[in-house]
C-alpha cells in the first residue's frame, strides 16, 4: 500500500487540490445559497415549482439532467472523500441537496427543523439582509 502511494504522489496531489477547490467553493457559495431560500420555503406542505420548470421543456429536461448529473458526481466524490483528502460528508450533502429523489423535500425540511441548523441558516440569511425563515 506505502509502495503504491509512494508511486502516484501526483495523483494524491491532484485529489488534495480538487478537495481543496471544492471546500472553498461550498464556504463561499453557502451563504449566497441559503440567502436565495424563499422565507416561507419550509413553512409550505410540499416544494414550489421552480422558474426553470416552468420554462421550455428542453431547457427544464436539460437543466434537471445536468443538476442531477453533478449532485451523483458529488455524492460519488464525497463517498470516496470519506477515505481520501477532502470534505467528504459536506460534499455528499451537497450532493444530496442537487439531487432529485422521492422524499427530498421532506428530508430538507426536517433537517432544517433542527435547532443548530435553523439557527445557523438565519444568521446566514440575516448577514445577507434576508428575513429569517418561517
Amino acid at each position: 500500500m506505502i509502495s503504491w502511494l509512494s508511486n502516484h504522489l501526483d495523483l494524491l496531489a491532484l485529489i488534495g487540490l480538487i478537495s481543496a477547490v471544492v471546500f472553498t467553493i461550498s464556504l463561499l457559495s453557502l451563504p449566497w445559497l441559503v440567502a436565495q431560500i424563499p422565507e416561507d420555503y419550509f413553512a409550505s406542505q410540499g416544494r414550489a415549482e421552480t422558474a426553470w420548470k416552468t420554462r421550455h421543456p428542453v431547457v427544464g429536461l436539460l437543466t434537471l439532467v445536468l443538476k442531477n448529473l453533478l449532485g451523483y458526481l458529488l455524492l460519488l466524490g464525497g463517498i470516496l472523500m470519506l477515505f481520501l483528502p477532502g470534505q467528504g460528508i459536506l460534499t455528499i450533502v451537497a450532493g444530496l441537496l442537487l439531487m432529485d429523489y422521492p422524499g427530498k423535500f421532506a428530508l430538507e425540511k426536517r433537517i432544517a427543523r433542527s435547532p443548530t441548523i435553523f439557527k445557523g441558516l438565519n444568521w446566514l440569511r440575516n448577514r445577507a439582509g434576508k428575513p429569517p425563515l418561517k
